[in-house]
């Protein structure tokens, strides 16, 4: 028996080492590299330098009203357009408007400085309702030349706007007492995407 246990071990020594030398006949070389990416988003970020545009009382039929406000682009990426979206809402303390208040606020130019250019002009508040103009569009006629327009990062545009009451030259008593929360939301987009 000792033989058979001392040719059965030699046996499995020998497959055990044909196995070895047989495993490192299968080595090769290899090498490695590897790519790292990164995919960072910019910002739009446009601020105004007035929250409350224009706040008065006692208005009277006539009246007019000129303001300032800026708009900056504090973000990374340069934004396109800048929309105007109106909104407001009257208050009839006597409930005895049969016109909308809307109707007699005029807003008579809103001027862009830096664009030299007049989105807004002589329009009422209940029409502007219906548009959403770009704020930060270049306004030229002349077909030759190029329109520029958006707000760079980093720059800010200066803006005149001139309300009126309107005088309609007709009894406008239903309006007494009466009050307008105005409401104009700047909603700013990028441009279009780019090869990088």
């Amino acid at each position: 028996m000792k033989l058979k246990k001392q040719l059965g071990l030699a046996l499995a020594s020998s497959v055990l080492g044909v196995a070895l030398i047989g495993g490192g006949t299968y080595a090769y070389f290899s090498d490695q590299e590897v790519a790292n990416s990164s995919f960072a988003a910019g910002t739009l970020d446009l601020s105004m330098n007035e929250t409350a545009l224009i706040e008065l009382e006692d208005l009277k039929p006539g009246d007019t009203m000129l303001r300032e406000f800026s708009l900056a682009n504090e973000g990374s990426l340069k934004i396109e357009n800048v929309f105007l979206e109106t909104a407001y809402t009257v208050t009839d303390i006597l409930d005895d408007n049969t016109d909308d208040y809307g109707k007699h606020i005029k807003v008579n130019f809103l001027w862009n400085w830096n664009q030299e250019s007049e989105p807004v002009f002589e329009t009422t508040l209940y029409d502007l309702q219906q548009m959403d103009p770009d704020v930060v569009k270049r306004d030229i006629w002349d077909p030759l030349w190029e329109q520029k327009g958006g707000l760079d990062s980093e720059e800010v545009h200066d803006f005149w706007v001139e309300f009126e009451f309107v005088d309609n030259g007709a009894d406008q008593n239903m309006f007494q007492g009466d009050s307008l929360s105005l409401e104009w939301i700047f909603n700013a987009t990028q441009g279009d995407g780019e090869e990088k």
